[in-house]
Parts: structure tokens; C-alpha cells; sequence
């Protein structure tokens, strides 16, 4: 049976092995969340809230941003597809590659695509020149930052320039966020502060990688249009956030020192990954995120299997091919088995 949802993390189909193919809080899920879970549990019975009020509040206080601009899905993969299909847009820009799940979403209401390809010679960077391509013609602009699966981190005066070109073209600027909360500084690269000034921006986040919570289905978007909100919860099955993903999310929410701490940490690792990969001679580019891109065999997601690794092969991304890879930044004991993992095909290799 083909498989139109290719992603990393599939640890039912590849079993006892370390999974650096999935993005998440290497801290694991708190245990408030776990405690928070167990104890909705004697709530099931009941219907979830379908205006998600607790979470909503819980988020407007984290996010600091009016309870009224927030609205809560199964998930981000949920809220682009609402998004998506409350816009019914006809034609969207993307850049490639990019998050398969905005293609998924605009093929559904069979939206046209136009794309903007991110060249390995430039670092897979968004370039100045993806201004011209935004155009009245379009409905849409999809942006990732810092983008899935390279890592790359747009600045913040350039997201500007972004949003105020889809202003002047009437479109609707879906700014993914789920993995700004990893950079350094996040504050300075979100782009939360423009919510105010501008209805045409749509910002995508999710508790699944900042919180290790892939399980529980949880994702949230922040946007003053509230008409657009209202028309996304017309095309959402109701009580599409459950009773025990809310209270986790509630939960989560408080765990600020796990944030603070993970973030410490996983910087620290992703420096000291990347030395070694560079090290061991392998390709890497400048990712920003709790996950490194780069170059290799093409047969070393396979020879990565067979060691007890599961990393993320790339090569289904729109303007990838075989030998791109994808790994997230663990804790210092299994980044250590990976890098022995790699030095060791290397070695075989070089034979």
C-alpha cells in the first residue's frame, strides 16, 4: 500500500532502534503532561470543549496574544488543512523543499502550485528574489521558518518584507513557526509582534516538538482575522482537540523551566553534532533548529537501519533526491552512538 504520509518518527514499522528521524524534545514529555493525562482520564466520558476555552486561555497567557486570535487543532498538520480548505485558495506559492503537508493540503482543493526552489548553493537560503514571485495572482504564500528539513532561519526585517508584499497582493502569508521556539533568541525571530498591524498574517505553531508530544495531537494558530478563524471552525469536525490532548496542553504550557533547560541543552548538542559530522567529513548546512540537515551515501539510511539507527531520508521532498538526509539533535549518549555509527560507515567506505 503507497504511503501519502511520509514523515520521521515511524517507529512502529522499524522497532528498538534510536529514533533521530522524528524532531522532538529530546527531554522526553514532561511529567506534569504524562500526570495531567492519567488524570483526564476520569473525563472521558464527556464530550471535549469544542471552544477549547481552558487551552485557549492557558496559550493567550504563553503567547501573550488575545484569546480571541487563537484557534486550537488535532495537530498543525489539522490547522493547515482547515486553513487550506476555508480559503479553498487557487493559486499558492511554496518554496522547495519545504513541509510536504502544505502541498497535501492545497491538492485537496486542488489548488495550483508555483514554487520557488532553494538552491544547495546558496545554502538552501530564501532569497530576496522569492519577493517577485509574490504576485496578485496569488492566494497564498507557505513559509517555514526555520524550514523543514533544512534548518534555515529567515530574518525576521526579510519575513517583514514578506508580509508586507502578500499585504499589497491580498494574500494570506502562512508562517509556520512549530520550530522557532529552538533557535536562539526565538523572541527576536518570531513574528508575532506583526499580528496586530496585519490580518494577512497566519502563524502555525504546535506543542509536538517543544513539548515531546507527537502522541497527543496538539497544534495552535495565532491570527487577527477572526473572520478567517471563524470560516476555519466551519470546515473543522467539532471536538477535534480531546479532552486529553487540552488538559496536556494545559499542562505543558507551565513547564517553563523543561523549555528553558531543553533549549540549553539541545543548542549545546547541536554545535557539538555538527563539529563531529563536520569532522567525519560529511556535508552539513546551517541549521538553526533542533535537527541538522545534510549530505551522504545514498545508501546510508539503510546502513543507518541495520546499526540500530532510524534516521529521516529526505529524497521524497519536492527538489531532493537520494543521499539528502535529515537527523534531530539528542542528548550527548545516543549523539555519541550516532556519530560512531556514521564513523564507522565511513570507514567502510573509504575500505
Amino acid at each position: 500500500m503507497k504511503s501519502y504520509h511520509t514523515h520521521g518518527g515511524d517507529v512502529y514499522r522499524h522497532q528498538n532502534v534510536t529514533d533521530f528521524s522524528a524532531n522532538c524534545n529530546p527531554f522526553g514529555t514532561p511529567e506534569s503532561v504524562k500526570e495531567a493525562v492519567a488524570r483526564a482520564m476520569d473525563q472521558v466520558c464527556h464530550y471535549p470543549d469544542v471552544e477549547c476555552e481552558r487551552l485557549r486561555e492557558a496559550i493567550s497567557r504563553y503567547e501573550e496574544i488575545p484569546q480571541e486570535q487563537i484557534i486550537c487543532g488535532n495537530g498543525a498538520a489539522d490547522l493547515i488543512f482547515a486553513l487550506v480548505l476555508a480559503l479553498k485558495p487557487k493559486k499558492a506559492l511554496l518554496p522547495a523543499p519545504t513541509f510536504a503537508e502544505y502541498e497535501q493540503a492545497l491538492e485537496a482543493v486542488d489548488c495550483e502550485i508555483k514554487r520557488y526552489t532553494l538552491k544547495e548553493e546558496c545554502g538552501f537560503l530564501v532569497g530576496r528574489e522569492f519577493l517577485e514571485c509574490i504576485t496578485e495572482e496569488l492566494d497564498m504564500v507557505f513559509l517555514c521558518n526555520p524550514n523543514n528539513p533544512t534548518g534555515v532561519l529567515m530574518e525576521q526585517d526579510f519575513l517583514q518584507d514578506v508580509l508586507r508584499r502578500c499585504e499589497k497582493s491580498g494574500c494570506i502569508l502562512m508562517l509556520d513557526e512549530c520550530f522557532v521556539d529552538f533557535v536562539e533568541h526565538p523572541n527576536v525571530h518570531t513574528m508575532k509582534p506583526y499580528l496586530t498591524e496585519s490580518e494577512n498574517l497566519f502563524i502555525l505553531k504546535a506543542f509536538t516538538k517543544r513539548y515531546a508530544m507527537a502522541g497527543v495531537r496538539l497544534g495552535y494558530a495565532l491570527c487577527a482575522d477572526r473572520e478567517l478563524l471563524e470560516k476555519m471552525r466551519m470546515v473543522t469536525q467539532p471536538w477535534n482537540v480531546s479532552i486529553l490532548a487540552q488538559e496536556a496542553g494545559i499542562a505543558a504550557l507551565s513547564e517553563r523551566e523543561y523549555v528553558e533547560e531543553s533549549m540549553k541543552a539541545i543548542h549545546r548538542e547541536r554545535i557539538w553534532l555538527l563539529d563531529g559530522m563536520k569532522r567525519l567529513g560529511y556535508q552539513t548546512y546551517a541549521s538553526s533548529a533542533n535537527y541538522i540537515f545534510f549530505k551522504g551515501p545514498e545508501d546510508l539510511y539503510r546502513q543507518c537501519l541495520e546499526r540500530g539507527i532510524l534516521i529521516r531520508d529526505c529524497s521524497n521532498y519536492y527538489g531532493l533526491s537520494r543521499g539528502y538526509y535529515r537527523i534531530a539533535v539528542r542528548l550527548r549518549e545516543e549523539n555519541t552512538k550516532l556519530l560512531h555509527v556514521l564513523e564507522e560507515i565511513r570507514a567502510l567506505q573509504a575500505v
